[in-house]
């Protein structure tokens, strides 16, 4: 007979159920388990093994992951922590009875068989030991991470950093392009904060204010009115005053994005001294998931630019005014200049070289990330004073100067998309890759996506509040030109939209009736069942909709650089917005002109109502709250590398974590180890798999399962999921399996070369066409979930841990235990 043998297995899985408050919930009723120990009665020659579960997008409780009510936390927090069973974790400290918690020893397992039977192979039990990491709360779960919707464009742009083409020896190139998409995010910044001055302080302090008309239609703004000779109804006295909103939002962006630094991304990965594959790319490198010292100098700059555009706005409007005396223009000059100084000094802090991800970096650049917001914060203070000084002859008419300011911003955000076009192109004509998605043109898509995301809803925003203040469009000039022709840009940008849409409809149309007559073949000698048949085949054809993705991007990004262009060239050839600048065109010109302008605005106010109808909800109900999280999962994936102010990376805290666990326990106990993962989860799994040592990848298997590490991030993220660096993971560490559907519409095959092959056949789904006595009721189609449950999941298991060891005996796989329910 065989010794026993403790098995360990990393999985992760994914469930329709989204609980991640159960979770925190679970471990505060557990206390912290101490770590059960090898059996010091077990043969020299026994190897324990684990299975450590990871659930992928969405969480789950580890009572579902384990699929036993009494679990305990081993290790970790109420953020992130690892659980086992309670009978497999062992009596907690202050416990009387050996069994307190867990099942009885004679009471069966899910597999039907008593607990202490030995099975086929001398062990003790069938299945493996169990571990479930839960990580659910790094993304869903907090009321105030529904707010995280508005950051949409921030992590848009970062998104961008990570999806240059792979290119090796091309370290200047690479340098550019992180350089070119740290500069955008720049942009998108001081675009946000200005926005911020355009509705504060032009339409509300210096146009609704300055008016009698609308002030007078607006109470709270009575004590700024001209009429009441108020102390703070000098106009420079309201910017000052108004400023405070766009300074606080300026504010409350540094003090999340530190905040959450300090929760997420400030757990130190492992230290390794060995050499790694160069092939393998940056995801192996010791430092990629410890940003600490890029992330504070790009939140120290980023502020500072914030700063800065708030301190602009009420200098440049008081110094045009200042021409007598000639001692307070001089003061404004040197004031002007002392800004424009400090941002190219933020210029030049962003410009620097970025991550440093071939050790861990430790610095901090104390002096330069305290020092550039607090000299910013200085010069906003004398703006203030400056802006406020008594001007008696001042008088606030038309608008402030912000056509300029907007519009300037649009054309620089456009010529960076388009250097970053080029230089992308430039790399991925060097190293060819004909699955990368757009040609290695996504980064640069994204960017320009980002940067409309940032115009539209700036655009929109203003014309909503210049609409509420001035209810008879007669009292007021308005927002800039600019913005009112981004936001027109939106209907015929959703037209274009709509027609490709259509166009993929009519595709996956046919692509359905081609999949029917598959379906029959694959099914011979059962009776004909149409509806079933279509159900197959039309779930198969939309799952191919996920490979349509860089089409629709495409379209979508093309046509926005056109409208873009459009927008800026008539906003500055004009001065007129698009309604006006239409009067005296032909009749259907000018109604398309009218058209868009009104439908722009209004979309865009739905838009934000949404935004905030989904945020109330979300703080009053944990299930929306949850949903709104999830949208995040994927997105936050990356370090934020290139926008401080993006949500924050929940895989610089998951990922060490998982090398942490599974570094630990192979070398204390020297046992197999079966990293699973599932759809998101698989990401995560070949992240740490990088991360650990040779010595201890050579104990390590992957079984990964729904995964989207090829057809998603392969595509989108060359340079780090490629054909090179997945080809080096399957060389550098254990044996690895992929299992995938054909009507899943995330996972997929994962093309690596080599032998043996990682990818399995496509496994059936559903597993049986119709009723038979084996499957009495109608079998569902899974798609994406429930990929344990598959008996080739029992067999890929196994075989990978017959693999691991094979000086070791290793329990064969048989028909019985593959048909036998999984966990």
């Amino acid at each position: 007979m065989e010794p026993a043998r403790e098995t360990l297995a990393v999985r992760v899985i994914p469930t329709a159920s989204h609980e991640c408050e159960r979770t925190v919930a679970g471990a505060q009723k557990h206390p912290t388990a101490p770590e059960p120990a090898p059996s010091p009665t077990a043969p020299p020659t026994a190897r324990p093994d684990l299975e450590l579960l990871v659930h992928g997008v969405g969480g789950t409780t580890p009572e579902k992951m384990l699929g036993d009510p009494r679990t305990v936390r081993v290790t970790g927090d109420d953020t992130a922590a690892v659980f086992r069973r309670a009978e497999d974790a062992g009596p907690p400290e202050d416990s009387d009875d050996a069994t307190s918690g867990g099942r009885p020893r004679d009471e069966p397992d899910r597999g039907g068989r008593p607990r202490d039977e030995p099975d086929r192979d001398g062990g003790s039990r069938g299945e493996p030991v169990q571990e479930a990491y839960v990580w659910c709360n790094l993304t869903s779960g907090n009321a105030s991470r529904a707010l995280w919707l508005l950051l949409l464009p921030f992590m848009v742009v970062n998104l961008a950093h990570w999806m240059r083409p792979a290119a090796p020896g091309r370290t200047r190139t690479i340098r550019l392009y992180g350089l070119l998409v740290r500069l955008a995010a720049l942009s998108l910044t001081v675009l946000l904060v200005a926005a911020a001055c355009e509705v504060a302080l032009d339409l509300v302090a210096w146009q609704c204010a300055g008016v009698t008309a609308c002030s007078g239609r607006h109470s709270w703004l009575s004590f700024l009115s001209p009429a009441g000779h108020g102390w703070w109804s000098a106009p420079g006295r309201r910017l000052a005053l108004a400023a405070l909103a766009p300074t606080a939002l300026t504010a409350l962006l540094w003090y999340l994005s530190h905040r959450t630094w300090s929760a997420y991304e400030s757990h130190r990965p492992m230290v390794r001294t060995s050499e790694t594959d160069p092939d393998a790319g940056a995801l192996a490198s010791p430092g990629f998931w410890y940003g600490r010292r890029l992330g504070a100098r790009l939140r120290a700059a980023h502020t500072a630019a914030g700063l800065l555009t708030v301190a602009a706005a009420l200098t440049f409007p008081a110094l045009r005014r200042d021409h007598h005396p000639a001692l307070l223009h001089t003061l404004g000059l040197i004031l002007g200049a002392a800004l424009l100084g400090w941002a190219l000094t933020v210029v030049v802090v962003v410009c620097r070289r970025g991550r440093s991800e071939a050790r861990l970096d430790p610095k901090t650049d104390r002096h330069l990330v305290r020092g550039l917001p607090l000299g910013a914060l200085a010069l906003l203070l004398l703006a203030a004073l400056y802006a406020g000084w008594s001007r008696p002859r001042w008088q606030s008419a038309g608008r402030l100067p912000g056509d300029p300011v907007f519009g300037t911003l649009m054309l620089i955000q456009g010529v960076l998309v388009l250097a970053l076009a080029v230089v992308a192109y430039d790399l991925y004509r060097r190293n060819p890759d004909p699955r990368a998605a757009m040609s290695g043109l996504g980064g640069p898509a994204v960017a320009l996506l980002a940067c409309a995301l940032g115009g539209v809803a700036s655009g929109g925003v203003a014309q909503r509040v210049a609409d509420w203040l001035d209810g008879t469009r007669s009292s007021l000039s308005g927002p800039p030109v600019t913005l009112t022709w981004q936001a027109s840009a939106i209907p015929p940008l959703l037209l274009v939209l709509l027609a490709t849409t259509a166009l993929l409809g009519v595709r996956v149309g046919r692509l359905a009736r081609a999949e029917r007559v598959r379906v029959r073949h694959q099914h011979p000698g059962e009776p004909e069942d149409p509806a079933r048949t279509r159900a197959i085949a039309r779930t198969r054809a939309m799952a191919t909709l996920t490979d349509r993705a860089p089409l629709l991007l495409a379209v979508v990004s093309v046509t926005t650089l056109l409208l873009g262009a459009a927008a800026l060239t008539g906003s500055q050839t004009t001065g007129l917005p698009p309604a006006r600048a239409a009067q005296g065109t032909d009749e259907p010109v000018r109604i398309a002109a009218e058209t868009a302008q009104a439908l722009g605005s209004w979309l865009v106010g739905v838009g934000l109502l949404l935004f905030v109808t989904w945020g109330r909800r979300a703080y009053k109900d944990a299930s929306a709250r949850r949903t709104i999280g999830i949208l995040w999962d994927v997105g936050t994936f990356w370090p934020r590398a290139a926008h401080p102010f993006a949500p924050p990376c929940y895989a610089e805290r998951a990922v060490p974590d998982l090398t942490w666990r599974t570094a630990t326990w192979t070398e204390r106990t020297g046992g197999r180890l079966v990293l699973s993962g599932h759809s998101q989860g698989s990401v995560l799994v070949a992240a740490a798999a990088w991360q650990l040592s040779p010595a201890t990848r050579e104990r390590v298997a992957l079984l990964t399962y729904g995964s989207p590490l090829e057809r998603l991030y392969g595509r989108w993220f060359p340079a780090h999921f490629g054909p090179d660096a997945l080809a080096a993971l399957h060389r550098d560490t254990g044996p690895w399996t992929n299992l995938y559907r054909r009507t899943d519409p995330i996972g997929g095959p994962l093309r690596v070369p080599g032998e043996p092959h990682v990818d399995h056949e496509p496994l059936a789904d559903p597993r049986a066409y119709g009723r038979s006595p084996e499957h009495p009721l109608p079998a569902p189609i899974l798609g994406h979930s429930d990929y344990q449950d598959d008996p080739a999941f029992a067999r890929a298991r196994a075989r990978l841990l017959a693999r691991l060891h094979p000086g070791l005996p290793a329990q064969r796989p048989s028909v019985q235990e593959d048909e036998a329910p999984m966990s």
